[in-house]
């Protein structure tokens, strides 16, 4: 009877009190699936004076995210009969891994529903730290459809559905993340940046750190194309997104949950947005300085902290890496995007004659003290050419003024920066219109000017330029495809004679054969 009293005395307080109630309580539980995870300070060059920023490091947790807090403080409370009865539940992967633990310590079978898109890096720690207590189901192509899927399971067989976010022992588990914060030693702190997905981390931890620093400022971030708790506040109920980004995979839910809203239109101050590109790069710096890889949820309250720095001057902040299970592939996408370069960039195309050594001229008056990214261009008219560069600078006047440039010496322009066909590489090439061409592999040093360096010396006068597909890839070498077209069969042979195989700033130069350049041109 007591126990039935205090349950129900519970039920009857205001949410944020069971909140704090639950994670008192979770201390309890969660330490026996894992340790404590460190605090470490994030110094950022470059702007003084800078805020002192301090990194709350869930990618070293037991399943490389803050999941597995929420998912073992609610399973550790599974009576005997429901452990009996199993687990089911839905989950993108972080979620997933969190049951997965717990049931392989409680011998709970599980049963965890996937879309069919979850990277394989998750899917395989689910295995992993699951074992034979968990069996993967995928369904769909989303997150909603595989919790429509789970549903289905929990009504049909009776089994615990263990949400990842909208339960009071998931927020409360996930709240003892904030109590190891308080503990650290490293507070108070004057903002904290915290990830929104559906809202169970931002709430507690929120919840957690007001009741102790009453006058510390909380930032839910979320995505642009994801902002769930921002449309909830904003209409004073959770509602539904239409369209959902899925690029941050880990908080893109489309709906926030009823208890997490309940709890952060109290507990969080403001809401912040950030775009993908700012997520890329903030998992750059993450890299540079802490030497963490991030997944892009992951990255989210870093990346609304390097856009407000300035403001922050001064101030400490507190920043949370919800998790680090990123698919492999998917760092290649990551490192190629334009938010993964370490300055400021554009892309533009510009129209020159197509005739020899216009390439070089342009390059030498408008785009001199600018570093080439990415270099796209294919022979598509006898008479015009039209390059595209994507160049960076650390010097953003450069760029800023680099139209004006172009302008002084009669060049016209188009701004391309994030076109679609730019990012594909979608470079087509007309053979019809080509004499005696030859194809190259180049191998380069990657230093400021190399690439100009070899043009120059090289090819200035002796051909025409008609194909060039080179993407910087932060590598010590540069490689480049590069296309040429001779006047004659005797201007080609002379210049294949006269060709060293490598020479000064560059590597190795080897022409395709001659199957593959047929393929080039046909």
């Amino acid at each position: 009877m007591g126990m039935y009293v205090l349950t129900m005395e519970r039920i009857n307080l205001p949410l944020e009190r069971r909140l704090r109630q639950e994670i008192l309580f979770a201390r309890e539980r969660v330490y026996r699936f894992g340790q404590p995870t460190p605090m470490e300070r994030l110094y950022l060059p470059g702007l003084e004076p800078a805020p002192e920023i301090w990194v709350k490091r869930e990618d070293l947790s037991p399943v490389k995210s803050y999941k597995w807090r929420g998912a073992c403080n609610a399973m550790a409370q599974l009576t005997p009969e429901q452990r009996g009865k199993g687990v089911v539940t839905a989950s993108a992967g972080n979620h997933a891994q969190g049951v997965a633990l717990a049931a392989k310590t409680l011998g709970v079978q599980s049963r965890i529903y996937m879309p069919r898109s979850t990277p394989k890096v998750k899917q395989n720690a689910v295995l992993h730290h699951g074992g034979e207590c968990v069996k993967i189901m995928l369904v769909g192509d989303s997150y909603d459809e595989a919790v429509m899927a789970a549903r289905e399971d929990e009504r049909a067989s009776g089994a615990v559905y263990v949400h990842a976010y909208d339960d009071l022992k998931v927020m409360g588990g996930q709240g003892t993340m904030a109590d190891e914060v308080v503990l650290s030693g490293h507070g108070p702190f004057d903002v904290a940046y915290l990830q929104i997905g559906g809202g169970g981390m931002a709430s507690s931890v929120s919840c957690w750190l007001k009741t102790y620093w009453p006058d510390i400022e909380t930032v839910g971030v979320e995505g642009i194309g994801q902002a769930s708790m921002k449309a909830a506040i904003e209409a004073g109920k959770p509602v539904e997104l239409h369209d959902l980004d899925i690029f941050c995979d880990g908080t893109a839910v489309r709906q926030a949950g009823e208890l997490p809203f309940g709890v952060c239109k109290e507990s969080i101050d403001r809401i912040a947005t950030v775009s993908n590109a700012e997520v890329t790069a903030a998992i750059r710096v993450l890299w540079e300085t802490v030497r963490c890889i991030s997944e892009p949820s992951g990255a989210m309250g870093l990346a609304a902290v390097l856009r407000d720095r300035a403001a922050l001057a001064g101030q400490k902040v507190l920043v949370v890496i919800t998790g680090a299970n990123i698919d492999f592939l998917q760092l290649g996408l990551i490192a190629q995007s334009a938010g993964s370069i370490n300055a400021s960039s554009r892309t533009l195309r510009v129209h020159i004659p197509e005739r020899p050594g216009a390439m070089l001229s342009l390059l030498d008056s408008c785009f001199e003290g600018l570093n080439i990214a990415d270099f796209q261009y294919g022979l598509n008219s006898p008479d015009h050419a039209y390059p595209v560069f994507t160049v960076t600078s650390e010097n953003e006047d450069k760029l800023v003024t680099l139209p004006k440039r172009l302008d002084a010496g009669g060049y016209r322009w188009d701004e391309l920066t994030g076109a679609v066909d730019v990012t594909f590489r979608a470079i087509s090439l007309r053979g019809d219109l080509l004499s005696h061409p030859l194809f190259l592999r180049l191998d380069f040093y990657e230093r400021s000017g190399a690439l100009h360096d070899f043009l120059s010396r090289l090819i200035r006068d002796r051909a025409s330029l008609c194909y060039f597909n080179y993407r910087q890839s932060g590598e010590r070498i540069g490689r480049a495809l590069i296309g040429l077209d001779f006047r004659s069969a005797e201007d080609r042979s002379s210049f294949l004679s006269d060709l060293p195989d490598h020479g000064e700033g560059y590597r190795s130069c080897v022409p395709l054969d001659d199957a593959t350049m047929a393929r080039m041109t046909a």
